[in-house]
């Protein structure tokens, strides 16, 4: 469920083959289309259950487990922008997780009317793989390790130890360099949007939500292009509301995917943003 079929098969069909009485049998070749809406059918199911368990969950489900929908990040903000328009509070701050969310929050931030800033939260990376976490860090000094993923990687505690301190001291270089001198805006009582360029896990973005409510902030909503549906599903419940317009079911999924043109998002980058927003008070060494 959630595949594709592979290029070059006859007439767009895929074999699939299923153990029977301790051996393997092959079932007949099923058209890729009926994959699709198998997979669509399990999103909209999924869908109709976290609508009544309470969750507040916005997308579009056109959109709805697919590849490329969006040519980049400006346009993902551009289309969570339309969706926001409903939001129906006066005011919000739009925090944008850098790196990744500050280009779809840049995009966000004036069409809603809204003003623009960073909350600063960082991956714990493994040591052997810089793309793939087992924690993360906030602004606030907030630390959340993943319990459950844990003793599945043979970390010792000093390796634990070493990589919160490292990721420590990477949150703090990056707020010098992205906030300089500007305070964390007050959030208490002031509804608040978060914004990255995607949920994969949603671990990260569950430590941004927690440092924010630990800063005052009472109405927290969650804006991104693209999210697997177990993550969308957790993190809505979590929080005010998730705008997703690109929600995927399926075992494999990838953030990258619902993007056209992607590529990893540099501070130099980051900070050329957010001097468009503050243009005296971002400017500092790196």
């Amino acid at each position: 469920m959630g595949g594709t079929a592979h290029a070059g098969t006859p007439e767009g069909l895929r074999s699939l083959r299923a153990n029977h009485r301790g051996g393997t049998r092959t079932i007949r070749p099923v058209p890729a289309f009926w994959l699709i809406n198998i997979n669509v059918i399990v999103l909209r199911a999924w869908f109709k259950s976290a609508m009544q368990s309470g969750e507040s969950i916005h997308t579009l489900t056109r959109l709805g487990d697919r590849a490329g929908v969006f040519r980049d990040r400006t346009h993902a903000g551009e289309v969570l922008a339309d969706m926001l328009q409903g939001l129906g509070v006066a005011q919000p701050l739009i925090l944008a997780i850098p790196a990744g969310g500050v280009p779809v929050a840049a995009a966000i931030a004036p069409r809603l009317g809204a003003p623009l800033d960073v909350a600063v939260v960082s991956k714990i990376t493994l040591p052997w793989n810089t793309e793939a976490g087992y924690g993360a860090v906030a602004f606030d000094g907030t630390v959340r390790l993943n319990e459950a993923l844990l003793p599945r990687l043979a970390l010792s505690q000093i390796d634990i130890r070493d990589g919160i301190e490292a990721t420590t001291a990477k949150v703090t270089r990056r707020l010098r360099r992205l906030r300089a001198n500007r305070p964390l805006p007050a959030l208490s009582g002031r509804p608040v949007v978060l914004v990255d360029d995607g949920l994969a896990s949603g671990f990260t973005m569950r430590v941004a939500i927690k440092a924010v409510r630990n800063a005052g902030a009472e109405q927290i909503v969650v804006a991104v292009p693209t999210a697997h549906a177990r993550a969308a599903r957790e993190i809505a419940a979590e929080v005010t509301a998730l705008y997703c317009p690109n929600i995927c079911g399926g075992s494999s999924f990838a953030v990258a995917d619902a993007y056209e043109r992607w590529s990893d998002v540099n501070e130099d980058e980051v900070l050329s943003i957010l001097e468009s927003f503050f243009p005296e008070s971002s400017k500092v060494p790196a």
